[in-house]
């Protein structure tokens, strides 16, 4: 018998309920996934945005049920369930309380990401124990609920909606984010950026980034507007490898695009890698220069990257997956990826430390950086 996450908003898992809570589902895309899942194994459930754990559910079977349970999306891929645990979000068990006590949230630096187990549903529980925990606590908190009030929005929150769009001859639908206007807070904090301190963190990533394309063996460029920045009592107009002009190649409006782009790392005609660094403004703006700049040059093979603080990940991927930009012919998730602010400096580090940057590919960004898709919430 093995775990698994089971992954639902506050209002999916409504409806599973309404439904009787018989029948738990999944996209087609983790088909080959699910094929795993046998009689027996239990379904940890957890919603997403309230971040409790609500349910425990027994396998019994692949299910043919094709009624309509979920209003969002059918999740067609099912299986016939029997809950162990069920309990209402006001009542489910916080995830804070699982710091330090399994794999996947060892201590606070996991917080938000735990280490990218919650990317997908299903997901196995690699530590076996680790689901026999979370299955104790949801049977200890049924037999002594606790009342822990939850903000009413995240109760009528919808991370994703579908959305169709026609491609040729064919019909394409697709799950898609659409995020929720910033607050006036948010506002205000961004508008007073310059005298905010993550306006001078947003100014030492810019000068990490040229400095490792530097000494990778790139040209660079800063953005047009950020070349009299000063880090360290230096211009970035003068720091090393800084070009003053872009290739020639592209046209006016790519280049209108693409000088506004917060670091580029250039090699002869080509761009190599493009970054984003988003820390007081707007997630928005820098992605939709990212687009522009693939909606001017379809057929461009450029990395692109948006780097960002730890605590803003869950916003950028909203915003990744707005329909403005996951309808596109090559949806901006899958060609940019998310890097944050701390994976990039330790990262650095480390490879400063053993002396490595001059041998190294721009690929590797690949390979820290998050894509995101609009799976795994039930």
């Amino acid at each position: 018998m093995n775990y698994y996450l089971d992954l639902f908003s506050a209002v999916t898992w409504r409806e599973f309920e309404e439904a009787g809570s018989k029948v738990s589902g999944f996209r087609k895309s983790k088909k080959a996934y699910l094929s795993r899942i046998t009689k027996g194994d239990v379904l940890l459930c957890y919603l997403v945005g309230v971040m409790r754990w609500v349910g425990a559910l027994e396998v019994t079977g692949p299910s043919k049920n094709t009624d309509v349970i979920w209003s969002q999306d059918p999740f067609p891929v099912r299986f016939d369930v029997k809950p162990i645990v069920m309990l209402k979000p006001e009542y489910g068990v916080p995830m804070e309380i699982l710091e330090g006590k399994v794999d996947f949230f060892e201590n606070k630096k996991h917080q938000g990401k735990f280490k990218g187990f919650l990317r997908m549903s299903p997901n196995i529980f690699r530590v076996h124990s680790n689901g026999e925990y979370i299955l104790q606590l949801l049977k200890e908190t049924e037999s002594s609920p606790k009342y822990r009030a939850v903000d009413p929005k995240k109760l009528e929150y919808r991370p994703f909606y579908l959305a169709s769009q026609v491609r040729g001859k064919k019909s394409i639908t697709k799950a898609v984010a659409i995020p929720e206007p910033e607050s006036e807070s948010d506002k205000e904090a961004a508008s007073a950026k310059m005298i905010d301190p993550e306006a001078s963190r947003h100014t030492e990533i810019q000068s990490m980034l040229l400095t490792l394309g530097h000494d990778m063996g790139f040209q660079v460029w800063v953005a047009k507007n950020d070349r009299s920045k000063v880090t360290d009592g230096k211009k970035f107009s003068d720091f090393p490898g800084m070009v003053n002009s872009l290739p020639t190649q592209f046209n006016e409006a790519t280049t209108a695009t693409i000088e506004y782009i917060d670091v580029l790392w250039l090699k002869g005609n080509s761009v190599e890698a493009a970054f984003e660094v988003e820390s007081t403004t707007s997630i928005y703006s820098g992605l939709l220069r990212m687009s522009d700049l693939i909606a001017l040059q379809p057929n461009l093979d450029i990395r692109l990257f948006l780097v960002a603080p730890d605590n803003r990940r869950d916003k950028v991927r909203q915003e990744m997956l707005r329909p403005t930009f996951d309808l596109k012919e090559k949806p901006l998730a899958e060609i940019c990826g998310y890097i944050s602010f701390s994976d990039l400096t330790e990262k650095i580090e480390v490879l400063r430390e053993h002396d490595i940057i001059k041998s190294l590919k721009p690929e590797f960004l690949q390979n820290i950086a998050e894509y995101f898709e609009a799976e795994g919430e039930v």
